[in-house]
Formats: structure tokens, sequence, C-alpha cells
């Protein structure tokens, strides 16, 4: 845990810029003694994990799901999630808005798009994400909330692919915002940026940079 680091990320921070502590495979107690220095957003990526820990930490912890979310998942998450990050398909899409409903809640989300030379990488191509929005299907969901954009970008040291990948993002966000959420306020989040290129990200127009190791340290495999 560097809480050195954490404090200078922070006060880096623009004013439009907000950090989600990436607590992936962490212990509760590096969020506890995050939350204590008044962090209060954190992000998982293992659905039941995030489950358990909700369950066993202060109430008024903001929860980001950040990773791939399987159907079967979603149920774990639904009554207590702040953010889904990683809407990549229609179907999973619809799968959380009937959860939602079971739950009484609206659930907010961001699709996210596959900007990454890595194949490897979830998210949407950009006509996939056109031909959801225009599918008068989409129009009947009304408990999720859809407030941006989410992506990766390669994991390279090439700053200048880094840079266009998230320049590319971008571009998505303000096609969508023109083009399908003109009047909608709470669309106004960009997801990119983590440990190693969150600063290219911040320079590019992201409003939630996603940090885990620079804060936390290495990520713990054994628990993966």
């Amino acid at each position: 845990m560097n809480l050195v680091e954490y404090q200078r990320i922070k006060n880096n921070l623009p004013s439009k810029v907000q950090l989600v502590a990436v607590s992936k495979t962490k212990p509760e107690e590096d969020i506890q003694t995050l939350y204590d220095q008044g962090q209060r957003i954190f992000g998982e990526n293992k659905a039941q994990e995030m489950k358990t820990k909700h369950e066993h930490l202060p109430a008024d912890i903001q929860w980001h799901f950040i990773g791939h979310l399987q159907t079967n998942k979603i149920k774990y998450i639904v009554p207590f999630v702040t953010l889904i990050h990683s809407i990549d398909s229609f179907e999973l899409l619809k799968e959380v808005d009937k959860l939602a409903v079971k739950n009484g809640r609206v659930i907010n989300c961001l699709l996210q798009f596959h900007i990454a030379s890595e194949e490897t990488k979830f998210g949407f191509a950009f006509n996939e994400c056109e031909a959801m929005l225009q599918n008068p299907e989409f129009q009947q969901l009304k408990n999720v909330s859809i407030c941006g954009v989410m992506g990766m970008a390669t994991f390279t040291d090439d700053k200048e692919l880094v840079r266009n990948e998230f320049k590319t993002l971008k571009k998505y966000f303000n096609l969508l915002k023109d083009k399908y959420f003109a009047t909608k306020d709470d669309f106004k989040e960009i997801s990119m940026g983590m440990s190693e290129d969150y600063p290219i990200a911040i320079e590019e127009g992201s409003t939630l940079i996603r940090v885990g190791s620079a804060i936390f340290g290495a990520r713990n495999y054994a628990k993966l």
C-alpha cells in the first residue's frame, strides 16, 4: 500500500476527474485503510468478491464493477452496485435491466468499447453499439441508465498508440452524446486510464481513472 502515491494522485487530479481505486484481489483491510484516507470509490472485477467486501465494509462506499461481467453473476451486485463500467453486449444490458427491476433499482452503466489492438479485450465495436441503441428493444429498458463509455488501451510502452486509442474512445463518446444522448445530462463519463497510462487518459478527456497497482502494489494473482 502506497499512501504517499495515493495522495499524490488525488492532489493532482483535475476537478472533473474521479479516482476509482481498483481493489480487486486486495484484502478488506487495505480497502479500509484507503477509506480512512477519504477514498469512497472502489473498483472490483469479480462479482462474488465484490459482494463479500460490500457486506463487510462501510455502507457509503461506492462500488464500481470494472471487469467482464457474466450474466449469471449480475445477481450478486445488482442490489448495491453504483456503476457498471463494462457493458459489452446488448444481452448483458438486458439482463442487468431485468434484475434491476426485481431489485427496484435503476443501475448506472457505461458502454465498453474495444479500442485496443489486443484481441483479448472485450467491448463493442461502434457499429454494434449503434445497432443496439437503434433497436426498439433498447427503448424498453427502464431500469438501466447509460452514463457514458469505457475502454482499455493496449498494454504497451508506445505512448502514441495509447493516446490514439483514448482519442478514439473520446470520439465515440462525442458521437453518442450528439446522436443519442444529447438531452441526457448524466451521459458524461469517460472511464479510461489505469496505473500505467492514466496521465495520458486525463489529457484526452477521461472523467474516471481506474488505478490499482500504483496505490495497492502488485496484484495478488494467487487470488485470481
